[in-house]
């Protein structure tokens, strides 16, 4: 039986490491320092509870770090503390030259590390996500392994360490930064009181966001990790010589949701947040 460790088992992470234990893999996790809502997800998806970061890595043969892109180098500075020479998978939405330094902290305990990217929701009985894996060739194939025939389609990728992260970027340079736009047009259109006739146009174009309102409250929800990826793509982009002002605006964009952390707003606060208050911050 091959053992996985998930750090930390948030939406996304839990329902990948879900994916692994239906092939048989058992999935172990750390509940120290987690929320009760780690807690019950956990539970749900059926994951080993260990005593802490030191016992999964001395059991784990694969290790997988799905976390907001803000924490893969804090987490991988936790693993790096303890010996561990199995696979590293990070599967967070950072940069290229980020996913240089997560390797450089894990590659020194001795472990194999592979650069991952998830794109999609969070896999389930009725949705399916994409893994695309890039590193060493021979690391990809257990990998991708843990996910046969389930939800999760793993997806390896010639070339080395970096090539998936570039994936996962350039996606999300489109994807969510036409989510943030579309938001900031129905506020626009709804401080003149056109929001009805924007909808119009934009539900004339089968493909366009703007057609998507009840997504603009999803979108707020999620900023306080859309944000950091919105930098990390500002990052990659510069580092390729290529405009980033896009990326660092959607980041400061989002910042202005901060507060919506993981609520249920309705449209008109999601919209309200975008403006700015009286003394000039953020509403």
């Amino acid at each position: 039986m091959t053992v996985v460790g998930i750090l930390h088992p948030g939406s996304m992470g839990a329902a990948v490491a879900a994916q692994a234990s239906l092939n048989g893999a058992d999935v172990l996790w750390c509940p120290r320092g987690r929320s009760s809502a780690t807690r019950e997800r956990a539970q749900r998806y059926g994951l080993t509870a260990v005593d802490g970061l030191a016992e999964l890595t001395e059991r784990a043969d694969i290790i997988l770090s799905i976390c907001p892109p803000a924490y893969a180098e804090d987490v991988a500075v936790e693993v790096s503390a303890h010996p561990f020479t199995g696979i590293y998978v990070d599967g967070n939405a950072i940069s290229p030259a980020s996913m240089a330094r997560v390797y450089a902290l894990v590659a020194r305990t001795g472990a194999t590390v592979v650069d991952g990217s998830v794109i999609g929701s969070p896999p389930s009985a009725s949705k399916s996500a994409r893994l695309y894996l890039s590193g060493p060739t021979d690391a990809l194939t257990p990998v991708a392994a843990l996910f046969t025939g389930s939800a999760v389609q793993a997806h390896p990728l010639p070339g080395g360490i970096g090539r998936a992260s570039a994936l996962k970027l350039s996606y999300s340079s489109y994807q969510k930064a036409s989510r943030v736009l579309a938001a900031v047009s129905y506020a626009l259109a709804r401080d003149y009181g056109v929001e009805d006739e924007l909808l119009d146009i934009a539900q004339g174009r089968t493909t366009s966001y703007l057609a998507e309102t009840a997504y603009i409250p999803k979108v707020a929800a999620r900023s306080w990790r859309w944000g950091p990826e919105m930098r990390e793509l500002a990052y990659a982009l510069r580092e390729a010589g290529l405009p980033s002002e896009l990326a660092d605006a959607s980041a400061a964009v989002l910042s202005r949701w901060d507060s919506l952390k993981d609520s249920s707003p309705g449209i008109p606060q999601a919209l309200d947040h975008l403006h700015d208050a009286p003394d000039g911050e953020p509403g």
